[in-house]
């Protein structure tokens, strides 16, 4: 075979990723040296992105069995949960962090494009795209300059305009696209200075025979390139993904991939139709590694090879080499093994909706990926070698030097917190708390007009026509408590998921997750990764909601250090046959009770972050049987209809979440008069401690004998604690704020952030 002429130098080699030994296990796979289009092909593959070196291992103490489990984690581009009457979802979580960063319109436009393409890739239509954000401070920081003049710092600034792009770019592909961005989380933190985080999350239906698998099969089959053309824009981007943000990343911008949400459209649609046309055998996106992992890894699944041409593969640009068509990650693409036979009607379909569908190569028996360009070949590697076999490491723990000090921290040192109006106000003035109506108002929500709980609540909800189903979703991950104890924070991140979700009235199914973490060669980064990955695991076995599949994204932090470990959890919970339940009160004189304990845990609260610019002591621990007993009796609850509102206890603690009850109904807004049993807790810790397993509901005061009958079978603790009534909220004569100081203050928190400017 040929090879291409550039020395393949010890600089070549490290500038794509691989190590010294891997580059000696890379010759003794091919029995010599690889040129440098395979070189690229092994960098790609063998990165983190694609090949989870660094994380496999600990990934499979995840539990991914269940009743209701098709497709299991990592075994297609997205997870498949049958949901009954012969309907399944096909859902799943991913990072555009690096991207994002360096070009925040276009990584956080593309991360949507490409969850999307994971999903319609199953067979399954998108209905709904939600995303988890993840910035810095959004409040501007001030420095003197040399003259003594107070200016703006730069952090604020940049936040700023990185949010904004972020949302923009999210909002531009989804809305182009037609489906409903109905939610999500976003959070705000100094960690994620320099390294937001950008995770999108997709769910498509279909039928359980419309499933189609990414898999290569059918000697002699041919391979079908399908979509857009092929460009230099996303050169490398999995590579990219899979190392520090440095200050030279400015320089990866080609890396930052461009997208065209119409012809994704178009490519849906065409997609859709090609596999109800019965000729399919095989399909995936052309996600990450674009060409190349496409090609191995659909071989890989089939136990096959596949041969392809690269001068065969539609391009945009002149002169492109073969090694810069098999990395690209140029967006809108599909690989598809159509039967033989019936490549008309692959061509017919794509040429109705004027879109490439151009025949590439074929299905071998050798188990090689071997790549030609005009007949000769330029690289022949065994599939599997690449999409199965990569290297795998188990990385050094270490605990973390913090960790203890965190944990022994005296959360009363710090003394009183003054005026207790003043920190609720101030708590629903953060960026974290506040109402996000800034970016939701930016998303296209009641296309398909399928969504039946708009952004703002718990959970958001969207029905499934023709069927008395609903799906609840929600996003989550406290990372504070993730820091503080990664153990715990696990946990809590797939507990308040479920909690969410139930408290719209569905039942937790399964869960996708995104881990962000540092990078994993650091040993106290790695023990933050493996002690996340236990906690979940751990409340998904309590929950019995398995793990349907995910992403790792690594490497986030920038020279000032790591992001905090954020294992974000996407939840998908089922209602059938009843109207959902929402976050807010409903009427006067209903009542209103609060499910749960309060306990002396200000830890890691948003209290501390806002009010002391403190981020230690102990997270709140999560009691995995209270936190599952406290699903079941929401679900009684709810299909009794007993529940009028339902709003879980979070970031802010009981006040928050009482003020939140009062005012997430815009031009509804009701006020509440408490008074909850204090016993041995500080005034700080009644009100805005973070303590788990607590929801707060209202109920029909009619109903109150038979709501309070059935809390008590379930011996579960709870409190009567007051009424809907007024205008004001009023909790033990600690707290008398009127809503609409309340509701104006969190409604106006972030679009005043974002329209000021700082000149």
């Amino acid at each position: 075979m040929t090879t291409q002429t550039l020395e393949i130098t010890p600089d070549i080699i490290s500038k794509h990723g691989i190590t010294p030994s891997e580059y000696g296990e890379i010759k003794n796979i091919l029995g010599r040296a690889p040129n440098l289009t395979e070189l690229g092909i092994f960098s790609v593959m063998w990165s983190e992105h694609c090949s989870y070196k660094n994380s496999k291992n600990a990934l499979k103490l995840l539990p991914k069995d269940g009743k209701r489990m098709l497709v299991k984690a990592g075994e297609e581009n997205a997870g498949v949960v049958d949901i009954g009457d012969g309907y399944v979802i096909a859902f799943k979580v991913e990072s555009h962090n690096h991207p994002s960063a360096i070009e925040p319109f276009q990584g956080a436009a593309t991360g949507v494009g490409g969850i999307l393409r994971d999903i319609f890739t199953m067979g399954a239509r998108p209905i709904v795209a939600m995303n988890s954000l993840r910035f810095g401070k959004l409040d501007p920081r001030f420095r003197e300059d040399d003259t003594k003049n107070v200016i703006p710092a730069d952090a604020g600034i940049s936040t700023k305009r990185l949010f904004a792009g972020v949302v923009s770019g999210i909002a531009h592909y989804g809305n182009c696209f037609g489906v409903p961005t109905i939610g999500g989380e976003v959070y705000f933190d100094e960690s994620y200075e320099g390294n937001p985080l950008v995770n999108a999350f997709a769910l498509g239906l279909a039928k359980k025979e419309e499933i189609v698998k990414a898999k290569a099969e059918g000697l002699g089959n041919p391979v079908f390139y399908l979509g857009a053309s092929t460009g230099r824009d996303g050169m490398g981007g999995a590579s990219f993904a899979s190392k520090d943000l440095t200050e030279e990343s400015e320089k990866d911008r080609p890396a930052v991939q461009v997208g065209d949400p119409f012809m994704e459209k178009l490519l849906l649609e065409a997609v859709l139709e090609l596999l109800k046309s019965g000729s399919v055998v095989g399909i995936q996106d052309m996600g990450a590694a674009g060409l190349t992992c496409s090609t191995c890894e659909t071989a890989s699944r089939g136990d096959v090879g596949i041969e392809i041409d690269v001068a065969k593969v539609p391009q945009r640009e002149i002169g492109m080499a073969p090694y810069e068509i098999m990395l690209s990650e140029s967006q809108e693409r599909m690989l598809v093994i159509i039967q033989k036979g019936k490549e008309h009607i692959a061509k017919q379909i794509f040429k109705k909706w004027d879109l490439h569908a151009e025949e590439i190569g074929f299905v071998t028996g050798d188990g090689l990926m071997r790549v030609k360009e005009n007949g000769v070949t330029v690289a022949e590697i065994p599939a599997k070698r690449l999409a199965d076999d990569a290297p795998l490491y188990t990385r050094e723990e270490r605990e973390p030097a913090y960790y203890k000090k965190a944990q022994a921290f005296d959360v009363s040192s710090l003394g009183s917190a003054g005026d207790l109006n003043a920190v609720l106000l101030k708590l629903l003035d953060s960026p974290t708390i506040a109402s996000k109506q800034w970016v939701y108002e930016q998303y296209d929500h009641m296309v398909r007009t399928n969504t039946t709980v708009l952004p703002g609540s718990d959970a958001s909800v969207v029905r499934v026509k023709g069927t008395n189903k609903s799906l609840a979703i929600s996003l989550d991950c406290n990372s504070t408590y993730c820091y503080l104890d990664p153990y715990e924070g696990g946990k809590i991140a797939v507990a308040e998921s479920a909690r969410n979700v139930v408290c719209s009235g569905a039942r937790p199914l399964s869960i996708s997750n995104c881990l962000n973490f540092g990078n994993p060669h650091n040993p106290e980064i790695f023990w933050q990764l493996k002690k996340c990955i236990e906690g979940i695991r751990d409340a998904c076995l309590a929950f019995d909601t398995p793990v349907s599949g995910g992403n790792v994204s690594l490497y986030n932090q920038n020279p000032q250090g790591a992001v905090d470990p954020t294992p974000v959890i996407a939840m998908v919970g089922l209602l059938e046959g009843r109207e959902p339940v929402t976050s807010f009160f409903k009427k006067e004189g209903d009542v209103i009770i609060l499910l749960g304990t309060n306990r002396q845990e200000l830890g890691g609260s948003e209290f501390l972050k806002t009010i002391f610019n403190v981020k230690s002591g102990k997270a709140p621990h999560l009691d995995l049987k209270e936190a599952s007993d406290l699903i079941e009796l929401m679900l009684k609850l709810s299909e009794k209809n007993f529940l009028k509102s339902a709003h879980d206890c979070a970031e802010g603690g009981l006040a928050v979440a009482l003020a939140e009850s009062c005012i997430i109904a815009k031009g509804k807004e009701l006020g509440a008069s408490v008074k909850v049993g204090a016993a041995s807790l500080t005034q700080e810790a009644l009100l805005f401690g973070e303590s788990q397993s607590r929801i707060v509901i209202s109920v029909d005061a009619a109903h109150l004998k038979e709501v309070e009958n059935l809390i008590q079978s379930f011996a579960f603790k709870y409190e009567v604690i007051g009424k809907v009534a007024g205008c004001e909220l009023k909790i033990n004569e600690l707290i008398q704020v009127p809503v609409p100081v309340l509701s104006h203050t969190w409604r106006n928190a972030i679009t005043g952030r974002m329209s000021a400017t700082h000149e």
